[in-house]
């Protein structure tokens, strides 16, 4: 018989107080990305699911939701790409934000990019990378450290 693993860990470590400098930056680099308030909370949600982050997904699943995001759209973002519910603007911020989180596989190719680039404007584009970058960092910290959803 196969034994069932529970992969849950309690907090490894709040590394807001370990480390404050660095947690207040990437704070700041949040605050930084000017992006539209749904958008952003959806991208950051996809990259979320894609990296597994629990912390993360809970809390942009949240966020998208008070800010008047439909349950439909949040459970189909998992599927976005077989769900009829998103705007072919969505649908390219979620494919640059599938290519970046996942930048070992193949890079961000250049359909990916030249699809991104024909929904928005340069600065637009810069603003949507950065907010990326963004959650992915955040991610990662959650992960390693264990951070549990509230």
């Amino acid at each position: 018989m196969n034994e069932i693993v529970h992969t849950f860990e309690p907090t490894r470590m709040r590394i807001a107080e370990e480390a404050p400098a660095p947690y207040r930056a990437l704070l700041a680099l949040g605050r930084a990305v000017d992006l539209e308030p749904g958008l952003r909370e959806l991208v950051n949600l996809r990259a979320s699911i894609v990296n597994g982050c629990a912390y993360c997904i809970n809390m942009h699943a949240k966020a998208a939701r008070n800010g008047g995001e439909s349950e439909q759209r949040l459970y189909a973002l998992v599927a976005w790409r077989d769900a009829p519910f998103f705007s072919d603007r969505e649908r390219a911020a979620f494919a640059l934000t599938d290519a970046m989180t996942l930048i070992s596989d193949e890079g961000v190719p250049r359909a990916v990019w030249n699809e991104a680039g024909e929904h928005f404007a340069e600065e637009e584009l810069a603003q949507l990378l950065w907010a990326i970058t963004a959650i992915n960092a955040w991610n990662r910290i959650s992960i390693a450290t264990r951070i549990e959803p509230t």
